[in-house]
């Protein structure tokens, strides 16, 4: 008699939440900034609680940080195991995931919490590409600009923009197989892919769009504020 088929695996959120944002200029951590009315990270929980196909999502918040202590979210389960860089605050992240429950076979949507721009369409877009995948992949969009290569502040060279991506958020894998890439990675790559990458693997490119932009410095603020009330 044959065994009960193994079960479907399911798709998990993991928000890094746990940095300071130093290069936006803000007082406190970016992702609490108010934007468009809410908080930026409001925004982003949002999105991935109008995705059905997320089990859950879970927010990795630095130790001690109290922002969600006065501003409880009933979409998501915040945990302060926020490493001293994003690598270790996923790597935590990724710990947490399996003791609620998470198994190696589901697979890890990985974002980006001051990535607020990010849309429920945009998430089952890059779950409808990678369900079937055996490696996983990444939102991306084809970088649409010269690149040049600065020495002492002057163009010293220019680089090809043919085959170049701009790597987005969010980064979908499977547990298992992101927890030992970013095992074996350490704590200096900057994205999950970039980890998956060094497996020798080749996580596929999925097109979102310019506006799922991270926001980065001060001008960044009003260009997502722009966009978010443009939606409404």
């Amino acid at each position: 008699m044959n065994g009960s088929p193994p079960p479907t695996p399911r798709c998990f959120a993991l928000i890094p939440c746990a940095g300071l944002g130093s290069r936006a200029g803000t007082t406190g951590p970016k992702q609490y900034e108010r934007v468009a009315g809410q908080p930026m990270v409001w925004h982003t929980l949002s999105a991935f609680a109008g995705v059905k196909r997320v089990a859950r999502t879970l927010v990795v918040v630095a130790p001690g940080d109290g922002f969600f202590e006065r501003n409880p979210t009933t979409s998501a389960l915040v945990v302060q195991c926020g490493g001293a860089s994003r690598a270790a605050s996923v790597s935590n992240g990724l710990r947490e995931l399996r003791r609620v429950g998470a198994t190696d076979d589901d697979w890890v949507l990985v974002h980006d919490a001051a990535r607020c721009l990010i849309t429920p369409a945009l998430i089952d877009r890059l779950i409808d590409a990678c369900l079937a995948d055996e490696v996983g992949g990444l939102l991306a969009h084809p970088l649409p600009d010269t690149l040049k290569v600065e020495e002492e502040g002057r163009a010293a060279s220019t680089v090809p923009r043919d085959g170049k991506w701009l790597a987005q958020t969010p980064q979908m894998f499977r547990l298992g197989m992101l927890r030992q890439a970013m095992e074996n990675a350490g704590e200096g790559v900057t994205d999950e892919a970039s980890a998956i990458e060094s497996m020798g693997l080749k996580p596929l490119l999925v097109p979102a769009g310019a506006h799922n932009f991270k926001v980065t410095y001060p001008d960044d603020f009003a260009m997502a504020e722009a966009v978010l009330r443009s939606r409404r």
